[in-house]
């Protein structure tokens, strides 16, 4: 279910080799610019981009709810997406009645980040809570420990046009949920319900070591295809929820930002444009392993600082005088410049990139 993006490219063809080991892939000296489908001012898609193959995966934010760890941990997170949060209950009886928490959101000022409603946006999975890991708890082996979590479902995606420049990105309000999930053998159970109701839909989730997470809708009751296979991507782009120091830590939903597949390997950093240290000349040469680092734990490398954030009487913009270096699982590299974040009307959500392997 892979879906081409816009290509324009400086060679016209791309030969890899098979990649079931660890030799880098072989692909020659090639130039594209690139225009992920991440759909307009609304920005309606996330869009999973594969630097190897030039290819990527385009899915509606709003499909799936919770992912499902597939290593040995049991580790669930939300779709911060569409701001989801969650907040663990004293019970674990879910046929008990709950009530709306209005503290249970996303919102800068107003939320902490030490509350652990949301996931930590670094995409590391272990932690206690408080702003560490995920903000559902790992999922205990003993059923009595695990507790049923409150669940803010977030925003659907935002039908409103906003003004040129602008976007839109929060709909309606998705409503509210109570949801408990246990082991069930190598699995999952999810067990989830209105807060009022007194009975509750069960389903089983399966790993499957191919992907990061088996992802989950409780609109559909079902899982759902939405990253790639977890060796073919490196880039998603996103609405994403962050947490911005304002004074203290606190949840803030981004626009326009770009996670790496940390998970699977995939590391980047960025490079500051000088005179002498220029995207068109930078080679394989020219990387320093070292810079990597951070990447190793944080997928926000590249985050949302690829464009300024604009202000009261400015729009955001792409910043010209830096790039990214990113080293894919497989072992290769590649340089990555942002050319737009607009298309020619001005509109938002439609982000052109070039990128070249380094040799």
């Amino acid at each position: 279910m892979k879906k081409l993006l816009l290509l324009s490219f400086a060679f016209l063809s791309l030969v890899a080799c098979s990649s079931d080991d660890d030799t880098p892939v072989e692909i020659p000296t090639v130039g594209a610019t690139l225009q992920p489908a991440v759909g307009g001012a609304n920005q309606p898609n996330q869009v999973y981009l594969d630097l190897s193959s030039e290819e990527s995966k385009s899915v509606n934010r709003e499909s799936w709810d919770f992912g499902f760890a597939t290593g040995a941990d049991f580790r669930v997170i939300l779709n911060g997406s569409v701001k989801m949060a969650v907040k663990k209950l004293a019970t674990s009886d879910i046929t008990l009645t709950q009530a709306i928490d209005a503290n249970v959101s996303v919102g800068a000022g107003e939320t902490l980040a030490a509350n652990g409603y949301v996931d930590n946006p670094t995409g590391v999975l272990a932690g206690a809570g408080a702003g560490i890991g995920t903000a559902i708890a790992e999922i205990s082996a003993t059923d009595a420990d695990n507790k049923v979590y409150l669940v803010n479902l977030g925003f659907k995606v935002s039908t409103a046009k906003p003004a040129t420049g602008s976007v839109s990105v929060d709909g309606d309000a998705r409503g509210w949920k109570k949801v408990r999930i246990l082991r069930s053998g190598n699995g999952y159970k999810i067990q989830y319900a209105d807060l009022t109701a007194t009975t509750f839909t069960e389903k089983i989730v399966t790993k499957d070591t191919d992907f990061n997470f088996t992802f989950f809708s409780l609109t559909t009751g079902n899982a759902v295809a939405v990253e790639p296979q977890k060796t073919k991507w490196d880039l998603n782009f996103t609405v994403f929820t962050n947490y911005l120091n304002a004074g203290s830590e606190v949840t803030y939903g981004y626009s326009d930002f770009i996670t790496t597949n940390s998970k699977s390997g995939t590391q980047a950093y960025q490079v500051l444009a000088t005179a002498d240290v220029t995207y068109a000349a930078f080679t394989k040469a020219n990387v320093v392993e070292a810079n990597f680092a951070v990447s190793a734990t944080d997928q926000r490398v590249i985050g949302a600082n690829w464009r300024s954030g604009g202000g009261p009487t400015t729009l955001p913009s792409v910043r010209t005088d830096r790039f990214y270096v990113v080293k894919d699982a497989a072992g290769n590299y590649y340089k990555v410049k942002f050319l737009a974040m607009t298309n020619d009307a001005g509109e938002r959500g439609h982000v052109t990139l070039e990128y070249a392997i380094l040799k």
